[in-house]
């Protein structure tokens, strides 16, 4: 790794939703600056104006924060190598475009979207092994490098539509390093001559994203590997504007795949197998189609993270959880894989089971009286957070704790059919019924007290335990479900017990 600085940044589009390809790119390059004590930048590239959807860039932001993933400089906190929205940037790049025009590695070409269909389909009949724009068909289009310079000057002071181009070496091995791929050679003659600058005004990619990251001094791109086949361009850009010696390193990320079949995982394989592909959900503006998030799927922003950083990260040892600040302490990118890593959904969730039993019951807790207030059901927070306790372990999202803890809230007044077929015997109503004077005589209503007393009422008079527990869970609950049933008694109380079991004996079966 070179000896300056570590700075590298995550250069989104605003053109709709945060994948969470994305949010991993965001994650690498977050763990990164800080294993190296450097800086993360958030840059806002919206030079496609085409394209820029309201609100995307708020999302953007928003994701990271809920990620925990803060820009040391950003839109929201500039430092001094701001603007941080490319679109603000534009005197910079025109200044850039010409330079490269001036030095002879760019060129202005004026051909119109007609000629150059005419000069696609020419190259197409003529078998042609040259499909492009580039040193070889340059100099039968329209542009600074065939007409004299009279001409150039009067179309350019005419404000005739134009673009810079970029001036392809012909026949050149490009020779550069990938830090996760190793050595990448291309030869220029397979690559066209890129537009850098549009006729809008406004700069493409390939130009705003090298101009950027030399000025804001960014030491390494870290990227996905859909860039990949770009970088023998901005290899050359670089050295076309001089920069070489500050050019960054490169390290190109693998895909994300489907969890099943082949290629890059997509909003598709989410909508059909239900599951997020987005951080936070998402109103498209256009079609107010709203998409899932994985925040608002009952997600946690550390499982979020820690399985991403698993898909193509490996850290060479058999732990599978870790924190941000773990990540961050063993993240490296010559751990990170070449081949693309399947996205399990299931496995997604096994992560968040399991950093929701490891938040505490306090906090969980907490969450969980914002579902009980939706449902106008009030509760104290010291009953909500033995319950959580109770359920937690069955539970995969806080969402899961109303379907497993709602009998706690709610005195059933159904009982599940099939449960009572199979549970409710001509004799429940004469044990529960004893079973309810017994609970009525017991002061120190606990768990503990409880099911010494119940467990030995069955034993003295020789009865079936499971037959007598399931009948007996069936009256408190409504249904064959839920925790401990003596830890359900205590936190419901005495009088809630009572009255449960003398609802049972007068409605169930009749």
């Amino acid at each position: 790794m070179n000896a300056r600085k570590v700075r590298v940044r995550f250069a989104p589009s605003p053109t709709g939703p945060l994948h969470i390809g994305g949010v991993r790119t965001a994650l690498f390059n977050y763990l990164f600056a800080k294993k190296h004590k450097g800086d993360f930048l958030l840059r806002i590239e919206d030079t496609d104006q085409a394209r820029y959807v309201e609100g995307a860039e708020q999302y953007i932001i928003d994701s990271l924060k809920w990620l925990g993933l803060p820009p040391d400089e950003s839109v929201e906190n500039p430092g001094e190598y701001g603007p941080y929205r490319q679109s603000e940037r534009k005197e910079i790049y025109v200044k850039h475009a010409q330079q490269l025009v001036e030095n002879g590695n760019a060129y202005y070409a004026f051909d119109t979207p007609e000629e150059l269909d005419a000069m696609r389909k020419k190259l197409q009949e003529q078998k042609s092994s040259i499909q492009q724009y580039n040193a070889h068909t340059r100099s039968e289009m329209k542009n600074s490098l065939t007409l004299d310079a009279k001409i150039v000057e009067e179309k350019i002071a005419a404000n005739e539509n134009y673009v810079i181009r970029f001036k392809m070496p012909a026949n050149k091995d490009i020779v550069v390093n990938d830090i996760i791929r190793g050595a990448v050679t291309v030869n220029s003659s397979l690559l066209d001559d890129k537009v850098l600058f549009k006729s809008d005004g406004m700069p493409t990619y390939h130009l705003a994203n090298i101009v950027d990251d030399y000025l804001m001094k960014i030491s390494h791109v870290i990227r996905g590997e859909e860039w990949l086949p770009s970088l023998p361009l901005h290899v050359l850009l670089y050295k076309a504007f001089g920069w070489e010696s500050e050019m960054p390193e490169f390290a190109h990320l693998p895909l994300i795949l489907k969890p099943q079949g082949k290629g890059k995982l997509s909003k598709r394989d989410g909508d059909k197998m239900g599951f997020p592909v987005f951080p936070l959900e998402w109103k498209d503006p256009k079609t107010n189609e709203i998409s899932a998030g994985y925040r608002e799927s009952g997600y946690f922003p550390d499982a979020l993270n820690n399985i991403l950083a698993l898909l193509g990260w490996n850290p060479g040892i058999e732990q599978e959880f870790f924190s941000l600040e773990k990540l961050t302490e063993l993240f490296s990118l010559e751990k990170v894989g070449k081949s693309g890593s399947r996205f399990d959904p299931e496995k997604a969730k096994w992560f968040n089971q399991h950093y929701l039993r490891e938040k505490s019951n306090a906090n969980l807790a907490l969450e969980f009286q914002k579902i009980l207030n939706t449902k106008d059901i009030k509760a104290d927070l010291a009953k909500i957070e033995k319950i959580v306790e109770l359920v937690k372990e069955r539970s995969v999202f806080v969402s899961d704790f109303w379907p497993q803890s709602d009998f706690f809230f709610i005195t059933p007044t159904e009982y599940d059919a099939k449960t009572v077929k199979k549970r409710w015997k001509e004799e429940s109503p004469t044990i529960i019924e004893s079973i309810n004077e017994i609970i009525k005589g017991i002061d120190n209503f606990t768990s503990a007290i409880l099911e010494e007393k119940v467990k030995s009422y069955i034993s003295e008079n020789e009865l079936n335990m499971g037959a007598v527990m399931n009948a007996f869970r069936l009256a408190i609950v409504g249904a064959a479900k839920g925790p401990h049933l003596f830890d359900i008694l205590e936190i419901i109380g005495k009088d809630e017990s009572v009255l449960r079991l003398e609802n049972a004996i007068k409605n169930i079966g009749k």
